[in-house]
């Protein structure tokens, strides 16, 4: 009879064969144990003790279990939780057999040379919230890999930049932007200059956009208690000239005087066209009748619009008589504005930049059957020379 033991108590589940020998008087038997040995099982003495009746009390016969397995590994970290540029510790503890022969760390999948030692400790960015960090270790059975992630708190980074867009008027538009942040940040649309909020998402999407909504919008992001973060992206519409200045502007008699006019568009105006008395002047500069001068800048503090100027040398009482029409083309339409000329004192008011906030008439001249007394035979020539047909806008 053959009987198994586990450091000296009796288990079950041996197979077993007895084989009779030639005098038919003795027999051989043999003894399997099946075992799933684990590491744990290092140390343990199985014994196969074999007993008949000439010898009751049996022999045996003792093994100790040397289970060799890869490294088991377990990664910590502290502080939990850490604030982007403090130091946070990695803790790699593992056992194996045999003995462990070396560790590596890597992060992100790039191993970070110089790092062989079971800790590591280093300055946390906010890479490491999506990077992990990965312990390996190894002995000469194999190797055993751990990662973990850090809970870094960081400020709004931008992720995707938002990017310029050009539309025509009534066309619908996305813009773009995303921001990462930890804790979760909070983010926001507006148009620049206003507290409205017009969005929550990384999109913001205008329906049927029309010249009103041309300019910057702020993407805007939130993380609480730990920073704010801001980008700026130009939405540009296609439309016709926006006019924009000064409805009364002034003049001291005598002098020389000027006449303004700012004119913002995308695309740009093919044509400007001043009118004033029996005058029509559609060049870019020269000068008219020797008192008359029409110049065009693009000054860099108007951000791109066209400003023409009309001087008046040696300015006379018939001047302040006349309005004086500017009227700007491009591929979508006409815009145009009339201007009045008034006497001031020497000391009078002082022209400068105007203050663009006048609302301009886009597609159709000025209407000149609603002001025939105040408006000038060469205004209603540049509405009989350049306007449209009906249809052909």
């Amino acid at each position: 009879m053959i009987e198994w033991q586990k450091d000296g108590i009796p288990v079950d589940g041996a197979v077993s064969t007895t084989e009779v020998l030639p005098d038919r008087k003795r027999v051989t038997t043999h003894s399997f144990l099946p075992i799933h040995p684990v590491d744990t099982d290092t140390g343990r003495n199985y014994s196969c003790v074999a007993s008949n009746l000439a010898i009751p009390t049996g022999k045996r016969t003792t093994v100790t279990l040397n289970v060799h397995h890869p490294p088991t590994v377990t990664l910590s970290i502290e502080p939990r939780s850490v604030l982007e540029g403090d130091r946070v510790t990695f803790t790699c503890a593992a056992s194996a057999n045999p003995p462990i022969m070396g560790y590596m760390w890597a992060k992100g999948g790039v191993i970070l040379q110089g790092a062989r030692e079971s800790v590591l400790t280093t300055k946390a960015d906010h890479s490491f919230f999506t990077e992990p960090v990965s312990c390996s270790v190894f002995n000469a059975v194999g190797k055993t890999n751990v990662s973990i992630l850090v809970d870094v708190h960081f400020g709004p980074i931008l992720v995707v930049e938002p990017r310029p867009v050009t539309v025509d008027m009534d066309s619908d538009v996305a813009l773009n932007c995303k921001w990462a942040g930890n804790p979760p940040l909070t983010l926001t649309w507006t148009k620049k200059g206003s507290n409205m909020v017009l969005s929550n998402n990384n999109q913001l999407f205008l329906k049927s956009v029309s010249q009103a909504d041309a300019g910057q919008y702020v993407c805007k992001a939130i993380v609480p208690r730990i920073g704010v973060g801001e980008t700026e992206v130009t939405l540009t519409v296609n439309g016709p000239p926006i006019i924009s200045s000064e409805p009364v502007q002034y003049a001291v008699r005598g002098e020389r005087g000027e006449v303004k006019c700012y004119i913002a568009s995308s695309p740009p105006p093919d044509k400007i066209v001043w009118a004033w008395k029996e005058n029509v002047w559609e060049k870019e500069k020269g000068t008219l009748l020797e008192r008359y001068t029409v110049e065009q800048s693009k000054p860099l503090s108007e951000g791109g619009a066209v400003l023409s100027t009309l001087t008046i040398n040696n300015v006379m009482e018939a001047d302040f008589l006349s309005t004086y029409n500017c009227t700007a083309w491009n591929a979508f339409g006409p815009g145009t504005m009339i201007i009045i000329l008034e006497e001031t004192g020497r000391r009078g008011v002082t022209l400068g930049k105007p203050d663009i906030k006048v609302e301009t008439i886009n597609k159709e001249t000025h209407s000149l059957e609603e002001d025939s007394g105040s408006v000038s035979t060469a205004s209603r020539m540049v509405k009989a020379m350049y306007s449209f047909p009906s249809g052909d806008q």
